[in-house]
């Protein structure tokens, strides 16, 4: 049986490293959380009730017309937010699912995570929250600004149960301003939107002089079946319910992410080995890895 297991978890793998154009090299994929999520993913591409394309018709998701309708309700309340530097990083090590993004100029502002919507989101932007609350398959929901200058590198979103929605609200409306999803570029655009499959390996840049600033939806994916959709909802929930992150004090703080702070100090003395010594801290990391896969497989 572990055997069996073993070969399901290495085609699995082999088809996420596969799936789609653009791929991370063979060591690089073979660490990435990709890799480790891959079975439940190869579950939920099995049996999606769209198509596995890097981007998809808004069409397929009738429900997001509502809040397209209303984009310059969002956008009026996304400005207001920026102009008082409420869109902004983590004061603290507590947004593991973004944590990497800061240091390169990226900012949010969540107004909804697998939940209900955070306090400060219902005290801030009320009519932006009010819209959202009527989309049900809107599951996470922020604002998000990417300054002049700012990227974001090449990665992949760890579970396939959700696609990335986003609705341009204050964009250079530039073509220099874009996001690339398995090496085909997009452009944001005011008032536009457009629908990805964030499993995808992407990244984005804005080589501007201005901010963007969207909407940034997590929306569930559709499933061929019901039970089939009833496990989506139930394990995403779970999981990424875990990585909710807070704008300000009294927001929830996921269990995750409480445990980030802790987490990262592990982070810190891998990068000081890597600095000190590259060829001890890549010895260190595979046997870490090797380890774990021997305790799984064979204990």
């Amino acid at each position: 049986m572990r055997w069996v297991m073993l070969l399901a978890f290495i085609a699995c793998a082999a088809h996420t490293h596969w799936r789609g154009k653009v791929r991370h090299g063979f060591f690089r994929q073979l660490s990435d959380h990709s890799t480790f999520m891959s079975p439940l993913n190869g579950f939920v591409y099995l049996f999606s009730g769209v198509p596995s394309t890097p981007f998809l018709e808004p069409s397929l998701f009738p429900e997001l017309a509502r809040i397209k309708a209303h984009w310059e309700v969002i956008r009026a309340e996304a400005i207001a937010l920026h102009e008082g530097s409420k869109i902004q990083a983590a004061g603290a090590y507590n947004d593991i699912g973004f944590n990497s993004f800061f240091r390169r100029g990226w900012r949010r502002f969540y107004l909804k995570w697998y939940d209900r919507p955070h306090p400060s989101a219902v005290a801030q932007c009320p009519n932006t929250v009010s819209i959202l609350q009527k989309v049900p398959t809107v599951k996470a929901a922020m604002f998000a600004m990417l300054p002049p200058g700012g990227v974001f590198t090449l990665h992949r979103d760890p579970y396939a149960g959700s696609l990335r929605y986003h609705l341009g609200l204050v964009t250079p409306n530039d073509d220099n301003c874009a996001i690339v999803v398995d090496g085909r570029r997009y452009s944001w655009r005011d008032g536009e939107e457009v629908v990805f499959d964030e499993t995808y390996l992407h990244w984005a840049e804005n080589k501007t002089d201005k901010d963007r600033i969207i909407l940034f939806c997590d929306i569930e994916r559709p499933m061929k079946y019901r039970w089939a959709q009833a496990f989506n909802h139930a394990v995403g929930g779970f999981l990424m319910r875990a990585a909710t992150s807070p704008n300000e004090i009294g927001d929830r703080t996921g269990g995750l992410n409480r445990a980030f702070k802790y987490l990262y100090s592990i982070r810190l003395v891998g990068k000081r080995l890597k600095a000190w010594n590259l060829i001890v801290y890549y010895i260190v990391k595979w046997l870490l890895f090797g380890g774990i896969a021997v305790a799984i497989f064979w204990h």
